[in-house]
């Protein structure tokens, strides 16, 4: 029963990675092991189901979860059918203050199969933190290297050194 919980500040909107993980017809051209998508039926415009499929070397397997959006604060996944016994994945998303998106990753699944179980139990942290890296670097291709963002609440900014650029 692998399980997942991280939060990760990246240099980016809320706006933007929420558009970017909400985007789940993208999935195959960045996200590894994940070799097609496709919305099977929206169900209004803040919710549809999609089927995705990963493989990973001689396993292929296709499952189908229906995702709520919360724009620009939450993506909640909520799976149907396919190889697993149950997964639960939800992403949040929050400003910092300095202009950043906080994000809040959470992900926890059991195979039906013991053998992909094993698979991916022995895996299940390098492919996480692929999966996580994979979604940052399609973010600096969408919007561009990271950029020093200076606004701050409370006292003075910071200059790209770190330090105040009031003191």
């Amino acid at each position: 029963m692998p399980t997942h919980a991280e939060k990760r500040t990246v240099p980016y909107s809320p706006e933007q990675m929420f558009d970017l993980v909400a985007d789940v017809e993208q999935y195959p051209d960045f996200l590894p092991w994940c070799v097609a998508c496709r919305i099977r039926r929206r169900e209004g415009p803040d919710t549809f189901v999609a089927d995705l499929v990963i493989g990973f070397k001689v396993f292929r397997e296709r499952f189908t979860s229906r995702v709520s959006l919360d724009h620009p604060k939450r993506v909640d996944v909520v799976y149907h059918e396919g190889p697993f016994r149950y997964l639960t994945n939800h992403w949040t998303f929050e400003p910092d203050d300095r202009g950043n998106c906080v994000i809040d990753f959470y992900v926890d699944f059991e195979f039906r199969s013991r053998t992909l179980q094993k698979l991916i139990g022995k895996l299940f942290n390098e492919a996480v933190q692929r999966m996580v890296n994979a979604f940052e670097k399609r973010a600096r291709s969408l919007y561009g290297p990271a950029k020093v963002n200076p606004r701050r609440s409370g006292a003075g900014a910071d200059s790209p050194s770190g330090k105040p650029l009031d003191q």
